[in-house]
């Protein structure tokens, strides 16, 4: 059984940073992808960056390039966001979510979220 767990959200001031973490298990393929997701109030739900466990990465949303970072740590089945130069905007709750189909969107497994509050 795939099971995605998400951790270091908080509350943190605009302009500051945060490290988002999920801690994958169960995926056992030879490849695999797994993206970072988010959604704000009143917003549908919006992908941001992917990797794949061979280290490629994709990102899905300008608003933030050269803000947000995907890493991946494959010892420890965990993949990070960087999220530095944080807005108000990026108030969301964040998931991370993982599929062995490379390329696709719709990410069958999803971790619960961790919610993340940028104030002004």
């Amino acid at each position: 059984e795939v099971q995605l767990v998400e951790s270091g959200g908080g509350s943190v001031q605009a302009g500051g940073s945060l490290r988002l973490s999920c801690a994958a298990s169960g995926l056992n393929g030879d490849e695999y992808a797994i993206a970072w997701f988010r959604r704000a109030p009143g917003k549908e739900r919006e992908g941001l960056l992917c990797i794949t466990r061979s280290g490629g990465t994709t990102n899905y949303a300008d608003a933030v390039k050269g803000r947000f970072t995907i890493s991946s740590d494959n010892a420890k089945n965990t993949v990070y966001l960087q999220m530095n130069s944080l807005k108000p905007e990026d108030t969301a709750v964040y998931y991370c979510a993982a599929d062995p189909r490379l390329g696709a969107y719709d990410y069958n497994y999803w971790g619960q979220g961790t919610q993340v509050t940028v104030s002004s």
